[in-house]
């Protein structure tokens, strides 16, 4: 290649990576000036004198619209320009004549980066279900809800990290690859290099896992947290927000196979700074949310107010996306012991009409969404934080209160979703956690690194976990947790 060629080259790599983004141009004033753009086309309408494109960049949920003139672009380049297509764009900013926004390009020059065949291409202008959706998940991030989703899921994970961050906490990666199950449930996912048609087997006929890669059982973790309480025990204040992994064969709108977590675990809490750190810590993300992503929360709004008005009168939210978010962000959590919520339960309007799907009859009931939607959106018209549960209902790790009978749980409740974060203060005394161990037959040799922290400078601590999807969805509206991330995993689907 000669000296001439690669100063044409260069420049030409230049001037294609000179491009503004639509957020940039619809913030600042541009009129006048010559910019490229780039795009996929969401729509294209035509008349004799002219062709209108709008395009979209992924930058905003906002459409830029592209004036081309046939007399300047080719008219076989105009014919290429279909929804979906990638183009190219370079013209000037002018005053916009029409109506939506206060400037346009007018082209001078149009380039096909990338065709889509009108005949093939799966996301036409009109209205497509959520279900059809999901079957196409590597293309629905180029619609307006996806795109404005996952802009909100983008900035509320920044948030999260600038939360902890700016309060002092250290970020720690816990294992995606484990030996422990953090919930005592079961339900994971086993990691092997063994020939699953011909494993090395015992002399009992069990499978030996000595000749595995790990030469023990493994599976993919169900919680960072046991990890992350041993991060504590030196750095003080740590989270952790990673993938997490439950083999749960359940298909319903609130679960996934693959999810990501968020788990602070802080020395020297005990459980009311914990409830403290977590209100504290909603409330923040969400305002931020409601600062940083104003355009998408105003358009998800206005499709949730749509999508309630299909559904039964009863059974229609009584608050508005944006109202939803208001009411977390601006009003103090409601705080009761489990004890008084199953009082309030029982003798309330639902439960003594039997309009419960589950009664409330006795303490100990665990509580299900319908109870929980209820304290929150009926009784107390607040955010609750849910304390001291049954110890039966609860994980092993949790502190026991001096009751003997109920531990230093917390779940908070939100609006439209129920419980959104579980926590508690953790179980720091070595003899306690022992003898809950026994009761809920979890084997302490394999828990050794565990119990080392209580024998070895314990200290009150208290941690909380929170679905990081579920709180994608409380702002977003979504019904449904597959469409708060990108490739969902479930039962039966391992697409994309």
């Amino acid at each position: 290649m000669g000296r001439a060629q690669e100063l044409d080259l260069t420049k030409k790599v230049m001037a294609f990576n000179k491009r503004i983004k639509i957020k940039s141009l619809l913030e600042s004033d541009f009129v006048g000036q010559e910019v490229t753009l780039m795009g996929w086309v969401r729509t294209k309408r035509s008349n004799k004198n002219v062709s209108f494109v709008a395009l979209n960049d992924g930058s905003t949920i906002n459409n830029y619209q592209v004036v081309a003139d046939p007399t300047i672009i080719e008219e076989d380049i105009l014919k290429r320009i279909t929804t979906g297509a990638c183009i190219k764009i370079t013209g000037q900013i002018v005053a916009s004549q029409g109506a939506g926004q206060s400037s346009e390009i007018s082209a001078s020059a149009i380039e096909i980066l990338g065709d889509a065949d009108p005949e093939k291409y799966p996301l036409q202008p009109k209205k497509h279900s959520l279900e059809f959706l999901r079957e196409i998940a590597h293309l629905r991030m180029r619609t307006n809800t996806f795109g404005a989703v996952f802009r909100v899921r983008h900035t509320l994970a920044y948030a999260v990290h600038k939360y902890f961050n700016d309060k002092g906490f250290f970020y720690i990666h816990t294992p995606i690859i484990t030996a422990s199950d953090a919930e005592g449930a079961g339900e994971t996912f086993k990691v092997t290099t063994l020939d699953l048609k011909n494993p090395p087997l015992n002399e009992d006929g069990s499978i030996n896992y000595k000749k595995d890669f790990f030469e023990r059982e493994a599976n993919l973790t169900v919680s960072g947290q046991l990890e992350g309480e041993l991060a504590a025990m030196a750095l003080a204040e740590i989270y952790t927000f990673g993938p997490t992994f439950r083999a749960e064969n359940s298909n319903t709108t609130r679960h996934l196979a693959e999810f990501w977590m968020i788990e602070p675990e802080m020395a020297f809490y005990d459980a009311e700074d914990n409830q403290d750190l977590a209100e504290d810590f909603l409330q923040y993300v969400i305002r931020y949310a409601l600062e940083h992503c104003q355009d998408d929360l105003a358009f998800l709004d206005k499709r949730a107010a749509e999508e309630e008005q299909s559904k039964k009168a009863d059974q229609r939210s009584e608050l508005g996306l944006m109202e939803r978010l208001r009411f977390v962000t601006e009003n103090k959590f409601e705080r009761l012991t489990y004890t008084e919520a199953i009082d309030i339960l029982r003798n309330s309007n639902p439960n003594k009409k039997k309009k419960f799907q589950y009664l409330i009859e006795e303490w100990g009931a665990d509580l299900q969404s319908e109870h929980e939607r209820f304290l929150v959106e009926k009784h107390f018209k607040k955010p609750v934080i849910l304390t001291d549960y049954p110890k039966e209902i609860k994980s092993f790790y949790m502190r026991l209160n001096e009751d003997g009978k109920t531990v230093a749980a917390m779940d908070i409740l939100f609006p439209g979703i129920g419980e959104i974060v579980g926590g508690s203060q953790r179980e720091e005394r070595l003899e306690n956690l022992t003898a809950r161990m026994e009761e809920m037959h979890i084997p302490q040799e394999e828990m050794w690194w565990y119990l080392d922290t209580r024998r070895f400078g314990a200290t009150p601590h208290a941690g909380f976990g929170l679905g990081f999807e579920r709180l994608v969805q409380f702002v977003t509206g979504m019904g449904n947790i597959r469409d708060v991330i990108a490739f969902p995993r479930t039962p039966g689907s391992a697409e994309f």
